[in-house]
């Protein structure tokens, strides 16, 4: 399943970050750029780079208590993309896993597409985590950071991508500013992760589901 702009997951999943085809048709029917279209970017419906923030598809499905949620990229951990995929196989209920998956259309060469993966994670731009909801239920912190502080600058992730440099070439002082909201999204959201990681059971959603 790629990502779309919502949709009900029954069971184990997995979400892409690419375009999604469908929910794309659907948007250009409304003149609507994607919500999963990073700031800066340039995209359908939004050519001159996107300048709202994307949507945080794992902090949305979270809020539900009831749903194990991982965000993953092969390229820049293995190991915690491989323990994500065994813990949605075990859990009891749905799953969401969210996995980078590079793309042709992000203007990149795609045998460095492994590379790109890992800049994304050490940019900030893609953090790894993982809640687990079971964890909640026996009293400990169900959300999980796995990914390290940011250590290198967004502009070293996205300027290696076509649909970023577009922009940069066609109008650099707009690129610039788009990429300073980009950066501060990314040190926002970063805060929010450091947060949640240590916080108490009580401060997330419980689980709704009846006891079995």
């Amino acid at each position: 399943m790629v990502e779309p702009a919502g949709a009900d997951v029954v069971g184990p999943a997995v979400a892409a970050d690419q375009p999604d085809a469908l929910a794309d048709q659907v948007r250009g029917h409304r003149g609507q750029s994607s919500k999963a279209t990073p700031v800066g970017a340039v995209a359908k419906f939004a050519a001159a780079g996107k300048a709202s923030a994307k949507k945080d598809l794992a902090l949305q499905a979270i809020a539900y208590g009831d749903v194990y949620v991982a965000r993953v990229a092969m390229g820049a951990d293995p190991h915690q993309t491989l323990t994500a995929f065994r813990e949605a196989e075990a859990f009891d209920g749905p799953s969401l896993v969210i996995a980078y998956s590079h793309c042709i259309a992000h203007g990149i060469e795609m045998k460095n597409g492994l590379d790109q993966q890992y800049r994304a994670v050490a940019s900030g731009h893609w953090p790894l985590v993982r809640y687990d909801p079971a964890v909640r239920s026996s009293g400990g912190n169900p959300f999980q950071l796995d990914s390290p502080r940011p250590r290198i600058p967004l502009e070293e992730y996205v300027y290696n991508e076509l649909r970023y440099r577009m922009l940069r070439n066609a109008d650099p002082a707009e690129a610039e500013r788009l990429l300073g909201l980009a950066q501060e999204a990314v040190d926002q959201r970063w805060q929010t992760y450091e947060e949640m990681a240590t916080r108490g059971a009580d401060r997330f959603a419980a689980d709704p589901r009846r006891t079995r």
